[in-house]
């Protein structure tokens, strides 16, 4: 009996406290945004390549931030053929996105040029810093200058079809070799070596300006 009466008090207690004390909610997952790590940076062949980023072959990259976050940009080949940016534009938040599809327009001096996603995934944020001030992008593309977030949840699978490690360094390379001879005999490469003179491509006919951003941009 003494027993059965032990029992019988503990279920009243724990019965009275599940009504009477307040039942712990489980925590709502959210994403915060923080503001990027600044990148170990490699020079080769002339070209600064940020460490641990993926590039896609329309020249955008991504970088991990979590198992399925990417914080995706442009690289400085985009942001020296463009110069000086007048505008951005951004597929707005919480729109599904697939990688290869467009996903930031930037004008400059009435040049505009469509952009693709270096992964698929929902649209987290965008950076509202470079929205108001383009400039970060020619002068930071691989950090202040990132353009949004991107939730991927095949972000290991996507990373394998971008360019990055060893690869990186010789396709920025071959790059620049292959824009210098579309454009031969008028001089595309900086005195430096590392990439194009910057604001080239609006100053470009129309007709070579389009066959320059499908061959670079694949857009």
């Amino acid at each position: 009996m003494t027993i059965l009466f032990v029992l019988l008090t503990f279920l009243v207690v724990i019965s009275v406290r599940y009504f009477i004390e307040p039942q712990s909610q489980p925590a709502l997952e959210t994403e915060v945004v923080v503001k990027p790590q600044r990148p170990r940076v490699k020079r080769e062949y002339g070209f600064e390549i940020p460490q641990d980023y993926c590039f896609h072959p329309g020249h955008t990259w991504a970088t991990k931030e979590s198992a399925t976050n990417a914080r995706v940009g442009v690289d400085k080949f985009v942001a020296h053929l463009m110069g000086k940016i007048d505008h951005i534009e951004v597929r707005g938040t919480d729109h599904w996105v697939r990688q290869g599809q467009k996903l930031i327009t930037l004008t400059a001096n009435g040049a505009s040029v469509d952009l693709l996603s270096p992964v698929e995934g929902v649209v987290m944020a965008v950076n509202d810093d470079v929205l108001r001030d383009p400039s970060l992008i020619t002068n930071d593309p691989y950090e202040s200058g990132w353009i949004a977030m991107v939730k991927s949840p095949d972000l290991k699978v996507n990373q394998r079809n971008l360019i990055q490690g060893p690869m990186v360094a010789s396709w920025m390379q071959d790059n620049t070799a292959r824009l210098n001879a579309m454009l031969s005999p008028s001089p595309a490469l900086a005195q430096d070596g590392g990439g194009p003179v910057s604001g080239l491509l609006p100053q470009l006919t129309p007709e070579l300006r389009k066959e320059v951003v499908q061959e670079f941009f694949l857009s």
